[in-house]
């Protein structure tokens, strides 16, 4: 049997792995422990969502289409209550936002 050029290369660059198992074995063996811990993972449901912060009882940005719906007003009086100081608005990227604790204030106490 006559060895190629790159069949020498491949053998010479392999490590050996200093296990009591041949490669085949153990990499069967790291792929079973694999296959386990999905099956785990998938058969597992989480309590609560992977999204929700601990402690957050409420939703603290709103958008300005959602303050809108809670004073019942249009898009231009919100615009009026920011020029008037009345609302803060806080930009992420491109949107707009406001704080429930700002649109608290506004509300009337019952």
């Amino acid at each position: 049997m006559k060895i190629t050029k790159n069949e020498d290369m491949n053998n010479s660059t392999t490590t050996p792995i200093l296990f009591p198992y041949s490669q085949e074995e153990f990499w069967e063996h790291i792929r079973s422990i694999i296959r386990e811990e999905i099956s785990k993972i998938k058969k597992e449901k989480p309590s609560t969502p992977v999204s929700d912060t601990p402690g957050l009882t409420y939703y603290p940005l709103f958008k300005i289409a959602d303050v809108c719906n809670v004073f019942r007003v249009t898009r231009p009086t919100i615009y009026e209550w920011i020029k008037d100081g009345k609302l803060k608005p806080y930009k992420i990227r491109r949107r707009v936002y406001f704080l429930w604790q700002d649109i608290q204030q506004l509300l009337p106490i019952s």
